[in-house]
C-alpha cells in the first residue's frame, strides 16, 4: 500500500533565515491553477491585492475587499503545497488599529489557512506589525512605493529619486524589521537606496523595481509570462503566453467556424 509523500510548507522563520544566504523566489498567485505550477520553483506565494487590477480590470488596488482576498487565498493555499502563501491585506483592513487588524489578520489565517499576512507602511504600521506578531501572526512588510497610498504619492511614481528622501525610507524599513515582520518587500524604490536598505536589514529583502542585492525578488505572474503588452520597467518578460493565448482561440474560432471542430474524435457516437 502507497503513502504519499508529506510536502511541508517553508515557515516564516525559514524565510527569515534566508538573509544573506540563497535569494527567495517569490510570485503572485491568484487562484489554484497557476498556484499548482508556481508551487513547484518558488519559496513564496503572494496573493497580492494586485488581483483587482490584473483579474478584475480595476484602477487600482482600492477596491478589493477582504472577502476577495480570502477567497483568493484559499484557492492559492489548496493548489500549494511546499511554497509559503502570503495574502495582502486590502486597504482599508488593517489601518484604523492594530486591534481591527488583528481582527481581519486573524480572519484571513483561519479561512485561508496561509502562513503570513503582508501590509504596506513602514514607520506609520510599525505598532501594527508588533501587535500582530506578538500574537501568532507572520507579517511581511511593503515599503516604497505602496500601491495603496497612490492617492497620496500622486501616483505609481518611483521613491527615493530625491536623496533627501533617503532617511525616511531608511527609517520605514528599519521600523518595520524591529516590529517584528520575517520579511520587506521594497517596491519602486531607485537601486542604490535598495542596495543600501539590503545590506543594512536583519531581515530579507524582497526586491520589485528594487535591486539585484535584495535577498529576494517578485514579480507579478502574469506580468513575466507576458500577459501585460506594456509591462512596467522592472518586468523582465519570460513567456509569451497572452501570445499563446490569443493563438489558440484564433485556431479554436476558426475550426469551430469552418466546421472543423468537433471532429470524429471529440464526439460521442452511437454504439
Amino acid at each position: 500500500m502507497s503513502q504519499e509523500v508529506v510536502t511541508r510548507r517553508i515557515t516564516a522563520p525559514e524565510i527569515r533565515g534566508r538573509k544573506g544566504g540563497e535569494p527567495i523566489v517569490a510570485l503572485t498567485s491568484y487562484h489554484a491553477n497557476t498556484a499548482r505550477i508556481v508551487d513547484n520553483h518558488a519559496d513564496i506565494l503572494l496573493v497580492g491585492d494586485s488581483l483587482g487590477m490584473v483579474l478584475y480590470a480595476m484602477d487600482s488596488t482600492l477596491g478589493v475587499s477582504l472577502d476577495l482576498m480570502i477567497t483568493h487565498g484559499r484557492a492559492v493555499v489548496r493548489g500549494s503545497r511546499r511554497a509559503m502563501v502570503v495574502v495582502d491585506m486590502p486597504f482599508g483592513s488593517y489601518e484604523e488599529s492594530p486591534a481591527v487588524a488583528f481582527r481581519n489578520a486573524a480572519r484571513v489565517m483561519q479561512e485561508t489557512g496561509c502562513g503570513a499576512v503582508k501590509l504596506e507602511g513602514g514607520i506609520r504600521m510599525a505598532d501594527t506589525i508588533r501587535f500582530l506578531t506578538e500574537r501568532g501572526i507572520p507579517v511581511m512588510a511593503h515599503i516604497g512605493l505602496t500601491p495603496q497610498s497612490i492617492n497620496t504619492l500622486g501616483g505609481f511614481k518611483t521613491q527615493g529619486r530625491d536623496t533627501a528622501l533617503w532617511p525616511l525610507i531608511k527609517a520605514d524599513a528599519q521600523a518595520v524589521s524591529e516590529a517584528g515582520a520575517f520579511s520587506v518587500v521594497l517596491e519602486g524604490i531607485v537601486e542604490p537606496l535598495a542596495a543600501e536598505i539590503s545590506r543594512q536589514s536583519v531581515i530579507p529583502t524582497i526586491g520589485i523595481g528594487g535591486s539585484r542585492e535584495c535577498d529576494g525578488q517578485i514579480l507579478v505572474l502574469e506580468d513575466m509570462l507576458g500577459y501585460n503588452p506594456k509591462p512596467p520597467k522592472f518586468v523582465k518578460v519570460y513567456g509569451a503566453v497572452g501570445t499563446a493565448i490569443d493563438d489558440a482561440v484564433k485556431a479554436y474560432a476558426e475550426d469551430v467556424r469552418s466546421r472543423a471542430f468537433p471532429g470524429d474524435e471529440n464526439i460521442y457516437p452511437l454504439k
